[in-house]
C-alpha cells in the first residue's frame, strides 16, 4: 500500500521540477513510510511513497519496465499477479523482481489498456510510455484506492492519492466549490463526482484515462461496471456452494503478504465471516482486533470476543472514550475534504491497534452493498410494493401531506419514527431511496442555508446525481437499482474513503475480500429472494455461513460501527458546537444561518431532539476549511 503523485504537461512538455513532485509525495508520508522515489522526463514527473507488503526489498518505485520504455507508480495490491506473471512469461516477458508492480508494467506492454480487465485487486496507478509519450491513469473497479486530479495554470495536470498531495503544489487554487458543500450536507461526504475544491476531480471507480502531450485533457473512460439485470438460476444448495467457494477464494487470495497480517473483527456477520474463513485457511492463529465504546448500549466488543474465542484467534481489544475527540483536528486532517461519518474515529482507532502487531488487515466491508444487508434495503423493498399499488398522485398527496406534518420523533421507539418513511413514499423509488440514504434532507438544508449560499448553489440539488444513477441503473427492480447506487456512489464516497484514509493514517494496509469483483457480480445476479427474505438481508450469505457462525451472530439486529456522537455532543463537545455560531471559519463564510444553527445546538443539548448528524457535519466542515487553509 502506497501513495502516488505526479505531474503531466498537456501541450508543450515543459521540464518538471523533481523537488515539486517530492513535496507532493512527502505530504503523504503516512501512506508510505518505508521508502520513496521520484522520476522525471520532459513533460512528466512521477513520485511514490512505499509501504512494503510484497517483495519488500525488490520492488522500488517509480519502476521501469524490463526494456526501459515505460515507468510506473502504483498504489494497491494485485492478488492474481503470480498467475499473470506465469502467463506473461510464457509469451516472453522477463522479470527482475518478485512483486506485483512489474507484472502491471508487463501486462500494460502486452495488452495495453485491456490489461485492466485481467487485474484482480485494488489499485490506482500511472504508467508513462516513453515511446508513445502517453500517460495512462487507472483506478480499480470499485474505487478501493483513490486518485485526485487537477489541471493547473501552467498547462499541467497534477494527480495524487490524496488531496493533500495536490495541496502541496503551489499552483493549486484553494477555492471551495459551493456545489460540493451542498453535496456534503446531503450525504455527509463529498462524492466521487466532485471535490471540495473547484478544479479538482477524482478519477471515478472503474475508469481510466489515456493522456497525450499534444491533446486536450480527455474524459475518463469506464472499463468496468456491474449489472443487476440478469438473474442466476440454480438450487439454494448450488448457490450456497458457489458463494462459499467465491468467499473462500477471495479471503485466501488476500492473505498473501510478506509482512504480518490480521483482521478487523467487530462481531458482526461480515467481519466474523472473513475471520472464520481466514482461520480455515491458516495454520497459525489469526490475529484479530476490535474496538469497543464506553457507552454500553453501543458496545459490540462482547460479540467480537465471542467470535475470537470460537476461532481461537490472537485477539486484541481497546475501548474508545469521549476523550478521543481531543484529536478531532487530526481526524479532520486525514480526509482533507469534509467527512461526517462518525465511525471514522473507531475505524482509525482499530487501525492503530492493528498496526501495533500487523501491517495488513482484512476487513468485512462490501457485503451489505452486494447482498442487500442494510436495513434501508428492506424498507426500500417494502416501499416499492406500496408504490406499485398506489398511483403517484395519490402517494404524493397522501404521504407527502402526512410526512410534512408528522413530528421528527427522535425520542420515540423506532417504529413510531415514520416521518422519513412517509416522505419517502411520496416520491418515486429513486427519490425515496436518496432520502433514506442522505444525511440531511432538503427541508433541513433549506433551514440552514442563507440567501448568500442559495444564490451560489442555484437550482443544484445534492440528490440529483444519485437519483439519476438509480433511474439509469442496469437492474430490474427498485432493490436492484438501490444496491447499484450504493456500489457506485455510497461505497467509494463514504465506506472506502473512510477505510483508506484512516488505515493509511496508521500506515496500515486494509484489504476487503468481500469486495472481490466476482463476489460483487455474483451478488448482483442473485434473485431478490436470495438477497432479502423474511425481513432478513444477506439471506443467502447468512445461510451459507451457518456452518461457521452461530445464529446469535448471524441473526442479531444489525448495528454497524456506531459511535455515540449524540451523547458526546451533549458533553465534551458542546463548546465546539457553540463555537460554530460565531468566530469559526464556517461562520465567517456567511453560508449558514447562525440563528438556525444555534437553535439546533440548543435543542440537541437540552435533549429535546437528536440533531447530532447535522451538527457533526457542520463541525467537520469547519475543521476541513481550517485544514485546507480557507479563510
Amino acid at each position: 500500500m502506497c501513495g502516488i503523485a505526479g505531474i503531466f504537461h498537456l501541450g508543450t512538455p515543459k521540464p518538471v521540477d523533481p523537488a515539486r513532485v517530492t513535496a507532493m509525495c512527502d505530504a503523504m508520508l503516512h501512506r508510505g513510510p518505508d521508502g520513496g522515489g521520484v522520476w522525471t522526463a520532459p513533460g512528466v514527473g512521477l513520485g511514490h511513497r512505499r509501504l512494503s507488503i510484497i517483495d519488500i526489498a525488490g520492488s522500488p518505485q517509480p519502476m521501469a519496465s524490463s526494456d526501459g520504455r515505460a515507468m510506473l507508480v502504483f498504489n494497491g495490491e494485485i492478488y492474481n499477479y503470480r498467475e499473470l506473471r506465469r502467463e506473461l512469461q510464457q509469451s516472453g516477458a522477463q522479470f527482475h523482481t518478485d512483486g506485483d508492480s512489474e507484472v502491471i508494467l508487463a501486462a500494460w506492454q502486452r495488452w495495453g489498456t485491456d490489461c485492466l480487465s485481467r487485474l484482480d485487486g485494488m489499485f490506482a496507478f500511472a504508467i508513462y510510455d516513453l515511446a508513445a509519450r502517453t500517460l495512462f491513469l487507472a483506478r480499480d473497479r470499485l474505487g478501493v484506492k483513490p486518485l485526485f486530479m487537477a489541471p493547473l495554470s501552467d498547462g499541467s495536470l497534477a494527480f495524487g492519492s490524496e488531496l493533500k498531495a495536490l495541496l502541496a503544489h503551489p499552483l493549486l487554487r484553494r477555492e471551495v466549490d459551493p456545489l460540493a458543500v451542498e453535496d456534503y450536507f446531503t450525504w455527509g461526504y463529498v462524492p466521487d463526482s466532485r471535490s471540495i475544491l473547484k478544479g479538482v476531480s477524482k478519477l471515478p471507480a472503474g475508469h481510466s484515462m489515456l493522456l497525450r502531450h499534444d491533446a486536450p485533457l480527455p474524459r475518463p473512460s469506464q472499463w468496468w461496471d456491474v449489472s443487476f439485470a440478469q438473474r442466476r438460476k440454480g438450487s439454494r444448495a448450488d448457490l450456497e456452494a458457489e458463494l462459499l467457494h467465491l468467499m473462500r477464494e477471495a479471503v485466501r487470495s488476500r492473505m498473501v503478504a510478506d509482512v504480518p497480517l490480521g483482521a478487523f473483527l467487530s462481531g458482526g456477520v461480515d467481519s466474523s465471516s472473513v475471520v472464520a474463513l481466514m482461520a480455515e485457511s491458516s495454520a497459525q492463529p489469526v490475529r484479530t482486533c476490535s474496538i469497543g465504546f464506553d457507552e454500553a448500549g453501543l458496545d459490540e466488543s462482547a460479540y467480537a470476543a465471542q467470535v475470537a474465542r470460537r476461532f481461537a484467534t490472537d485477539h486484541a481489544a481497546r475501548q474508545v472514550s469521549s476523550g478521543d475527540f481531543a484529536e478531532i483536528d487530526r481526524l479532520a486532517a486525514m480526509f482533507d475534504e469534509p467527512f461526517a461519518d462518525a465511525s471514522a474515529l473507531p475505524t482509525w482507532r482499530v487501525s492503530q491497534l492493528a498496526r501495533e502487531t500487523v501491517t495488513v488487515a482484512l476487513s468485512g466491508d462490501g457485503a451489505d452493498e452486494a447482498f442487500a444487508g442494510y436495513r434501508r434495503h428492506i424498507f426500500q423493498h417494502g416501499e416499492d410494493r406500496v408504490r406499485r399499488l398506489l398511483p403517484a398522485s395519490w402517494r404524493e398527496n397522501l404521504f407527502g401531506t402526512l410526512g410534512r406534518h408528522y413530528p421528527k420523533a427522535d425520542w420515540a421507539p423506532r417504529p413510531l419514527r415514520a416521518k422519513t418513511t412517509l416522505l419517502s413514499l411520496a416520491g418515486d423509488s429513486a427519490a425515496g431511496y436518496a432520502r433514506a440514504v442522505s444525511f440531511a434532507p432538503p427541508e433541513l438544508r433549506a433551514r440552514l442555508y442563507t440567501p448568500v449560499f442559495e444564490r451560489l448553489r442555484g437550482d443544484y440539488r445534492g440528490e440529483a446525481a444519485f437519483e439519476t444513477l438509480m433511474r439509469e441503473a442496469p437492474g430490474r427492480s427498485g432493490l436492484d437499482r438501490a444496491q447499484y447506487a450504493d456500489l457506485k456512489f455510497w461505497l467509494p464516497g463514504d465506506i472506502l474513503t473512510k477505510v483508506d484514509r484512516t488505515s493509511m493514517a496508521a500506515s496500515l494496509e486494509a484489504r476487503e475480500p468481500l469486495l472481490d469483483h466476482r463476489l460483487i457480480e455474483f451478488g448482483a445476479s442473485l434473485p431478490e429472494s436470495m438477497r432479502l427474505r423474511g425481513g432478513q438481508g444477506k439471506w443467502l450469505m447468512k445461510r451459507t455461513m451457518r456452518r461457521y457462525l452461530p445464529d446469535d451472530i448471524l441473526y442479531r439486529p444489525k448495528q454497524g460501527f456506531v459511535t455515540p456522537i449524540a451523547q458526546w455532543l451533549r458533553g465534551p463537545l458542546e463548546d465546539d458546537m457553540r463555537s460554530l455560531v460565531s468566530g469559526s471559519t464556517l461562520a465567517a463564510t456567511g453560508w449558514l444561518d447562525t440563528q438556525a444553527l444555534s437553535g439546533l445546538v440548543d435543542s440537541h443539548v437540552s435533549g429535546h431532539s437528536d440533531n447530532s448528524r447535522i451538527l457533526w457535519q457542520a463541525l467537520m466542515l469547519d475543521r476541513a476549511f481550517t485544514t485546507l487553509g480557507i479563510a
